[in-house]
């Protein structure tokens, strides 16, 4: 088991940086101010919304034995982190797994 966690770990891992990579290579051209580049800026943001929702309204895994209402009170905690950090995604990414572990095993 614990094996294919970190094959997926690895899987997910080279698609994420390869991704980026090539992104980086072809980015040479585009202007940050370009109406391409705001659009893809768009969709990245208008996805990971998509995600966030998804998995607050319909979670899947482990994520379905935590209540609803636990869920939407570590998002709104997440929020402010992320405000609090200046935008900064990782602050919040790990407060949000430990409040969620102590909500969920608390209430």
């Amino acid at each position: 088991m614990s094996a294919n966690i970190v094959y997926a770990i690895l899987v997910t891992s080279l698609a994420t940086f390869l991704s980026r990579f090539l992104g980086a290579l072809t980015s040479q051209g585009i202007k940050k101010t370009s109406k391409l580049f705001k659009w893809f800026n768009c969709l990245a943001y208008a996805t990971l919304a998509a995600l966030i929702a998804r998995t607050i309204i319909f979670p899947a895994g482990v994520l379905i034995e935590a209540s609803y209402y636990s869920r939407s009170i570590v998002v709104i905690l997440s929020l402010f982190i992320f405000f609090i950090s200046k935008k900064n995604f990782v602050y919040p990414t790990i407060f949000s797994a430990i409040c969620m572990a102590i909500i969920n095993n608390h209430i």
